[in-house]
Parts: structure tokens; C-alpha cells; sequence
């Protein structure tokens, strides 16, 4: 049984390397500080709303410096079109001091110091270790754990435990780009609510109760 579920979990990741052998994240940046900034800009808020505040933002503040100068009530005013506003300037300026003070305003390449940042979580994280380290590890948000669960990948209730068994179970080469596949995915054909089963690519291999065609 065991080897026929990891079959099937499988096929499913060889459709989407031949589908998209190169999956992107969505969020517009250019360069690694901005990518770090625009990551945590998107907790609890989708990445065109993060790109269209960041477009105005990155003009004149894209270095840890800057936005230091440009301080937490200046930063609000500019980010509050999203969620979790007033958390999230304080966050971002205590993270580029901290950045300045403690990594000479480079941004860190492993876990322990990336979480050592505000705002930072486990998934901020491996997206930064997998985009700019060009590490194989496995980010999970909202978008991965629910189509993980619904189709059958992985089934997990702690998002933590599901990291770890994907991490465990998927393939060394797929790895990279698991996250963008799953989070491209669950964005656009695996919603939350309505999910376009007839289009899905791998509508033979889910296990969704509830698939509509």
C-alpha cells in the first residue's frame, strides 16, 4: 500500500515538473532584502495586493537603512492597505536593525537566524532559504496545506508535522520547486472555495470527495 500511495504522490509531482518545470513566486522584487520585506508583507494578504503597495514602497525604500529612516509611523501609512499593518512596520524595522547590527545588512542563510528575525516564521523562512539560497526546502502556507489535505498527499493537522513528513516523502528533485507548484496550484485551480476540479491536471490522482467536473 505504502509503495502505491508513493506512486501515485509521484506521478502527481512528475505532471507538474512537465506542466511547469519552472514554477515562480508571484511576489515582484529586485533584490533579496525586498524579497524578505515582501514575504512578511504577505501574511494574511495575497501577493497582488503586496505588489501593488511594494511598487510605491521599493522606490524609495529598498534597503534596511532606508527604512529605518523612514520609521514605523511612516511605514504603516504606506503599508496599511494590508493585513496586520501596524504589526508587521514593526516588525520590518526591528528586523533591519537587527539586520544592520548583527549581519551587516545581508540577509542570513540558515533557520536559526532567519527565525532569530520579527515577523519571520518557518514559512518566511524556507521561502527565503528556497529563493535566494536556492535551498531544497519545503514552505508550507494556507494554499499548500489545504491541497496537500484535500487531494490526499499529505494529510496532516499541524502544519509543522506536515512539513516534516513532506520533506520525508518527497523526491530530492522535486523538492525545489514543490512549493511554487502546490501554492500556483491552490491559488488558481485547487481554491479554497469553488475549486476548478475540471481543469485540474491532476484530477486522476485526488483523492477530494467532493471533485466536481
Amino acid at each position: 500500500m505504502r509503495n502505491l500511495n508513493l506512486n501515485r504522490l509521484n506521478r502527481i509531482l512528475i505532471i507538474f515538473s512537465k506542466i511547469n518545470p519552472k514554477p515562480k513566486i508571484e511576489l515582484t522584487f529586485s533584490s533579496d532584502f525586498e524579497l524578505l520585506i515582501s514575504v512578511i508583507l504577505s501574511a494574511q494578504s495575497t501577493d497582488r495586493m503586496v505588489n501593488i503597495v511594494t511598487k510605491n514602497l521599493y522606490k524609495h525604500t529598498n534597503t534596511p537603512k532606508s527604512f529605518l529612516l523612514l520609521g514605523v509611523d511612516n511605514l504603516k501609512d504606506l503599508i496599511k492597505s494590508l493585513g496586520l499593518f501596524n504589526k508587521k512596520s514593526r516588525n520590518i524595522i526591528q528586523t533591519c536593525s537587527i539586520l544592520i547590527n548583527k549581519f551587516h545588512g545581508k540577509i542570513p542563510n540558515n533557520m536559526f537566524d532567519l527565525l532569530s528575525l520579527p515577523g519571520v516564521g518557518r514559512k518566511t523562512a524556507n521561502i527565503i532559504l528556497n529563493s535566494i539560497f536556492k535551498k531544497n526546502t519545503i514552505a508550507v502556507d494556507t494554499h499548500v496545506f489545504r491541497v496537500c489535505n484535500r487531494i490526499g498527499f499529505v494529510k496532516e493537522k499541524r502544519i509543522l508535522n506536515m512539513e516534516k513528513k513532506l520533506f520525508d516523502i518527497v523526491p530530492e528533485k522535486f523538492k525545489f520547486h514543490f512549493h511554487n507548484w502546490f501554492v500556483l496550484h491552490g491559488r488558481y485551480v485547487c481554491k479554497s472555495k469553488h475549486p476548478k476540479c475540471s481543469l485540474c491536471i491532476i484530477k486522476n490522482y485526488c483523492e477530494f470527495k467532493y471533485k466536481n467536473f
